[in-house]
């Protein structure tokens, strides 16, 4: 789709990244100096955080922020593969709005609006329901994609031989969809593992409901979320490793 960058781009491109780091550097610097110069920095202030009662604590919310997501991302690949392979209207306008409807808003909805009818689901379904509504319609794009990746000779050569489309699908296309999606799925899952921070809303002990718990008895509140982010970035990272190896296999697959 693109041209191959020639030697004058890339050199752009790499004083441009040579700048951004040195500028990001900056910022850290100076954000440093300003936590020393307030006393954020004091070991007194984060020897709490090398006790195992805390991370205790702080690991039971990922272990719920884990759960979750994994139920989460079980119900939203269900419905992202319905709406792909049931293309028609109603699933081409539900996948185009739920993807431009912020997900916090499906979060009211589930808390303020649904109890008002009768349905009033525990804590843990208030946040993986609109969680997996609006992830569905992300899964349904990548399904798409992923089955239009597939050589249409494919369903041909199976529909040739007798086969329903129904099975030409199930046992010929989408085992080879699935290959070309997995590094998408595995990335999306990233953005889903993110937005089950959103269960404090419903206060449903994930991670960062956690966290905030934690600051408000301690009083350590830049500490605290510190380490909340780190222990985010260090899943979030881990999934986007996988991200790139599970592609990395499937290139070298492909040779």
């Amino acid at each position: 789709m693109f041209d191959v960058p020639g030697p004058r781009f890339r050199r752009r491109v790499f004083w441009v990244s040579v700048v951004s780091v040195f500028v990001l550097a900056g910022l850290l610097a100076l954000g440093l100096r300003q936590f020393a110069a307030n006393g954020q920095l004091d070991p007194v202030r984060w020897r709490p955080y090398l006790t195992w009662p805390v991370w205790r604590y702080l690991l039971s919310g990922l272990w719920s922020t884990a759960a979750a997501a994994c139920a989460t991302g079980v119900l939203a690949m269900a419905g992202g593969l319905l709406l792909a392979l049931r293309p028609n209207r109603f699933t081409r306008a539900y996948a185009e709005v739920m993807r431009t409807v912020p997900v916090l808003l499906l979060v009211y909805v589930m808390l303020f609006v649904l109890p008002s009818f009768g349905v009033n689901l525990p804590l843990f379904w208030k946040l993986v329901v609109p969680l997996a509504l609006s992830h569905a319609a992300s899964y349904a794009v990548i399904f798409r994609t992923g089955v239009g990746s597939v050589d249409p000779g494919q369903r041909e050569a199976g529909l040739s031989l007798g086969m329903p489309d129904g099975v030409v699908t199930r046992f010929v296309v989408l085992p080879q969809a699935v290959r070309h999606m997995t590094p998408l799925l595995v990335t999306q899952a990233v953005s889903l593992l993110k937005d089950t921070s959103l269960g404090y809303v419903v206060s449903y002990t994930e991670l960062l409901f956690n966290g905030r718990v934690l600051a408000n008895y301690n009083g350590l509140l830049i500490q605290t979320f510190i380490v909340v982010a780190f222990v985010y970035l260090v899943v979030n990272l881990a999934l986007s490793r996988l991200a790139h190896r599970l592609e990395a296999a499937r290139a070298r697959t492909a040779r």
